[in-house]
């Protein structure tokens, strides 16, 4: 399903975008749940694989949160809580 950008609010959007890198994440045996918001900073939690692998912080700044400023641009970043 289609999110129409111009009226869905910035987390809306957020968890629309989040729930296709959930799927790439699922592929390697880990997963992602969005937490919150904090301001301009999307809270995630890692679980499964990511959650103790030592690149998941690279997976998650240089793939989780590269994509969502892609697609939300006022994202200021991502972080695992």
């Amino acid at each position: 399903m289609a999110v129409d950008t111009t009226t869905a609010s910035l987390e809306d959007r957020v968890k629309g975008e989040l729930e296709k890198i959930r799927q790439m994440i699922q592929l390697d045996g880990g997963d992602i749940e969005f937490m919150g918001m904090r301001d301009a900073t999307v809270q995630v939690r890692l679980k499964g694989a990511c959650a103790g692998c030592p690149g998941a912080q690279m997976t998650l700044k240089m793939g989780v949160e590269r994509r969502l400023k892609q697609v939300c641009p006022e994202i200021s970043g991502v972080e695992s809580i």
